[in-house]
């Protein structure tokens, strides 16, 4: 793969604070042959005397500052729902969909599926009938928990999924109809201490679909000991999370994040280690805005968050200044989906006092590569380092790492620098053997796991991105990334988002073209602008024009530029750039359908 010349800021570093090598020379794993998951993040603190009256829920969705759940009531209400899913004749290895926003009700509906041994299938609320259709069946749920909100849709898709036995929905009427249980009464009725499951740590935990933006969704099934694979990553993304104090009420940790708990970025980066080191997460189904997160954030003192940088940066767009305004106790912030860009990462460190630490990770293999201000130097824009415990190269086609500074896919090793089983890997996808043998470069017990995902690494070892393989193209013969133009863009103030893709071209192959969504301040200047809004759009696309040409290579910036209301946008947050390249694919047949069919 070609190479790529090393920026000033990728040079090696002299840090006397770098304790990079330190933590990953003495990291080893410890993982117990039986593990589960429900019971780390709950009952061992829920049966602690010293913990059980710590807080773990904290749902703003109630009246007033939200109200506060301990882990003792979790417990509890964990096992009143485990007694009634037995009763509704889920069994060891069932699986169970689980339809719900952020609320204390999601929580106890993980915990009581995995402690009595099934498989929990999140799914989104956003979901439609088809989506929730394709996923119900191929799973083969045989019971969906649910909030009355996704009843609609869950019951269309009910119809084509004979598997799916009983829907137990949450905040439904009594009587409403294709519900057989409300989830209130089940949590009404006293339950004896659930016995937990005796699980293996590499039994199945969670059936979590992928977003499916290259095709059909793929359900990648993770096992109870992932959780362990992805607590290095989620210590160190969050500063030392978890070493911060005693495990009680006494430690002022609290999390939140607006990742959705049917996501890895919401489940596993959030939800259940946050659990797992017995502190306090705030739960919101409130829809996501620039207004309420910094609302969160000061009404609950959160001190630690994930959120995407499209988040991010409408945050910055809307709040430049938030200290001026907003009391804020944030110490660690890990973004992930897409690169954050230099602009958010600087407003970030300097507007709220915490630099970023990006991480990069997939629904397969999470949490594998970060950074650590706590422990290691961050470079602006970099995806960081492969975490403690991860053995992370670029590697080449033939499965071969690449020299330094050459683009290649990241690809994770079954084992870790001490020749350990990394616990991180999933154990494959859902009925599809075939896509699971795809994945690895070879025999799947001690191998690369491909990502799909392009970087190239410097001489200190972080990774920078450079776009899913798919993403990039060429253009007259030169190899395009989108990530580092979009970020180019973004610093404009008139530029809210972007995304780049190629455009056919007859000549060079591809054009590159962005799709630039404006923010409001521009959005209203362009409303009322005298001569038209055509005009405004042409003296705007080449001032952008420029301001990419002046920072990057000539053959970098965009040679057309289309505004847009809003880029497509996956579920957990990620622009679709396959969609708008379709999109350009789709148009210049059409253009070329239409040439030859005009008269001579």
């Amino acid at each position: 793969m070609p190479t790529r010349q090393a920026r000033d800021s990728r040079r090696p570093l002299a840090h006397p604070a770098d304790a990079y090598e330190t933590v990953h020379q003495h990291l080893r794993w410890l993982v117990p042959e039986r593990f589960n998951i429900a019971q780390v993040c709950c009952r061992r603190w829920a049966e602690r005397a010293d913990t059980s009256n710590s807080i773990a829920i904290i749902d703003h969705s109630t009246l007033g500052h939200g109200q506060k759940y301990t882990y003792s009531a979790l417990q509890a209400a964990a096992d009143r729902v485990s007694h009634a899913l037995v009763r509704a004749g889920v069994r060891r290895g069932d699986r169970v969909a689980i339809v719900m926003p952020q609320r204390f009700e999601t929580a106890v509906a993980y915990l009581s599926v995995l402690q009595l041994g099934a498989v929990a299938v999140p799914l989104s609320m956003l979901f439609g009938p088809e989506a929730l259709q394709f996923r119900l069946q191929h799973s083969d749920a045989v019971l969906a928990l649910c909030d009355a909100a996704a009843l609609g849709a869950l019951q269309a898709a009910r119809e084509q999924t004979p598997n799916l036995r009983r829907v137990v929905a949450v905040g439904a009427e009594p009587g409403t109809p294709g519900v057989d249980a409300r989830l209130e009464d089940w949590l009404a009725r006293p339950a004896a201490p659930f016995p937990l499951a005796d699980t293996a740590a590499d039994d199945p935990a969670v059936l979590i679909y992928t977003s499916g933006t290259t095709g059909d969704p793929k359900g990648a099934l993770i096992p109870h000991r992932a959780l362990i694979g992805n607590l290095t990553g989620f210590v160190c993304s969050q500063n030392w999370f978890g070493f911060d104090g005693v495990h009680n009420a006494a430690s002022d940790a609290v999390f939140w994040s607006p990742a959705d708990w049917a996501w890895t970025g919401g489940l596993m980066d959030a939800l259940l280690p946050t659990l797992y080191f017995g502190r306090p997460i705030v739960a919101c189904r409130e829809r996501f805005s620039p207004e309420l997160a910094f609302d969160l954030l000061q009404t609950h003192g959160v001190t630690h968050s994930f959120l995407f940088p499209t988040a991010l940066k409408a945050m910055m767009k809307a709040v430049p200044e938030p200290r001026a305004r907003f009391r804020l106790r944030l110490q660690a912030l890990m973004s992930a989906g897409e690169a954050v860009g230099e602009a958010v990462y600087a407003w970030c460190r300097d507007a709220l006092g915490v630099a970023p630490n990006e991480m990069f990770g997939q629904t397969e293999i999470n949490y594998i590569v970060g950074n650590c201000q706590a422990l290691w130097p961050a470079k602006p824009g970099s995806m960081g380092r492969p975490y403690p415990g991860h053995r992370v190269a670029v590697i080449d086609e033939a499965g071969v790492e690449c020299p330094l500074g050459v683009i290649g896919e990241v690809a994770v090793h079954r084992r870790d620098r001490h020749g350990d089983p990394d616990p991180v890997f999933f154990l494959g996808y859902w009925k599809n053997e075939a896509a699971t043998r795809a994945k690895f470069t070879g025999d799947p017990s001690d191998s690369w796991c491909r990502t799909g995902d392009l970087a190239l690494r410097d001489a200190d070892g972080y990774l920078w991105y450079q776009g899913r393989a798919d993403d990039m193209f060429k253009s007259a013969g030169y190899r395009i990334g989108p990530g580092e133009i979009e970020n180019c863009l973004l610093r404009h103030p008139a530029v809210a988002n972007a995304a780049v893709v190629p455009k056919p071209d007859p000549e060079r192959g591809a054009l590159v073209k962005a799709y630039v969504v404006l923010t409001p301040e521009f959005r209203a200047r362009r409303d009322q602008f005298t001569p038209g809004s055509a005009a405004f759009d042409a003296q705007l696309c080449r001032e952008l024009q420029a301001h990419v040409r002046g920072r990057l290579a000539p053959y970098e910036y965009p040679k057309e530029i289309e505004f847009i209301d809003q880029l497509p946008m996956t579920t957990t947050g990620k622009v679709q750039r396959r969609v708008l390249r379709l999109q350009e694919e789709a148009r210049a047949r059409a253009a070329a359908e239409s040439a030859a069919r005009a008269p001579r």
